[in-house]
């Protein structure tokens, strides 16, 4: 049974209000740069992009569709990156000549992000976007081009608000820290 997240926060980085007020900013942004343009799909990166997601259409007031994919990056060890990407669950829609807009919750290497790029280019679509909640710029081994970024954030581990502590506390309003020695420590009491 996990335990209550309060006891794996060191603090809260971006509070609720702060992230809302961000994320319309974002969207209303979106909205203006896409306008006239009816063939705009924005694609979630699962899990973790979903809440924001849902909230950044709620604010992109031009006509579109979403479609999501899974990728996997991370090994035994969810705070590093083991390199190797795979696809888990591609997309259902054709992309050929579309305008895409992938959602992604955080960027830190872009190892995952630069794969995707890849794979999603190949399919000749009109052109390819970029929109993540946080971005770590201090952690970039792959120089990628972030066209919408919520916020550049330190290199801490963070979760809430989609992201996972392993698995658990994706559905916090907003972005905590993660205490490091509770971290350490939780494994020893399963």
């Amino acid at each position: 049974m996990p335990r209550p997240y309060q006891e794996y926060l060191q603090e809260i980085l971006i509070d609720e209000a702060t992230l809302q007020k961000r994320i319309a900013e974002l969207g209303q942004q979106i909205s203006r740069d896409y306008a006239g343009k009816t063939d705009l799909l924005l694609i979630c990166i699962l899990k973790g992009g979903v809440l924001f997601l849902t909230d950044l259409m709620r604010h992109i007031d031009i006509p579109h569709h979403i479609d999501f994919m899974a990728v996997s990056s991370y090994g035994a060890q969810a705070r590093q990156s083991s390199g190797a990407v795979r696809i888990e669950m591609d997309l259902h829609t054709d992309i050929a000549n579309r305008h895409l807009l992938i959602v992604e919750d955080i960027i830190d290497s872009g190892h995952t992000l630069s794969y995707i790029l890849r794979t999603l280019e190949a399919r000749q679509p009109a052109d390819v976007k970029i929109c993540t909640l946080l971005s770590k710029r201090e952690r970039r081994e792959i120089d990628i081009k972030v066209d919408y970024i919520g916020f550049e954030i330190p290199n801490k581990f963070v979760f809430g608000y989609g992201l996972d502590l392993d698995e658990y506390y994706r559905n916090l309003p907003f972005i905590g820290v993660v205490r490091a020695e509770a971290y350490a420590t939780k494994s020893e009491d399963a």
